[in-house]
């Protein structure tokens, strides 16, 4: 756990996950298959990575990086997974035409149900440039 909520929203007007599809923010997880596939992406991410949620959620989460910074990723999702979650890190990723754009200050987490079994992994950030 980092201790931080992700929004503030009146539950009395939106459903906490209405008010995370909205966010003005970049949201998304991956599950915990040999070769994780995306399974959540906020319309911030759909719109990051140009695609439709059908697509989105059949990707594998690997395939976000080009093939030649698809290392450097692995070692993040390794490091948090022992460490529990990261913080501030940068790097670049493609949109599916193509297009090349650096996230900066993600935080990604460790995903755990209630029995804290491992469930997988979820990023946000708020911030990214087109190279």
């Amino acid at each position: 756990m980092t201790g931080r909520n992700l929004l503030e929203y009146d539950p009395q007007t939106v459903t906490a996950s209405e008010a995370l599809n909205r966010a003005p923010f970049v949201l998304l997880s991956h599950g915990t298959e040999p070769d994780p596939v995306l399974n959540y992406g906020n319309n911030a991410a759909l719109a990051l990575w140009e695609m439709s949620w059908e697509e989105f959620t059949s990707t594998p989460s690997r395939l976000t990086a080009e093939a030649a910074l698809q290392s450097q990723r692995e070692q993040l999702l390794e490091d948090t997974q022992r460490q529990g979650y990261s913080d501030g890190y940068y790097g670049i990723r493609i949109s599916k035409s193509g297009i090349r754009f650096e996230i900066q200050n993600v935080l990604l987490w460790n995903i755990v149900d209630d029995a804290g079994e491992f469930r997988g992994q979820a990023a946000v950030f708020t911030k990214w440039e087109r190279k």
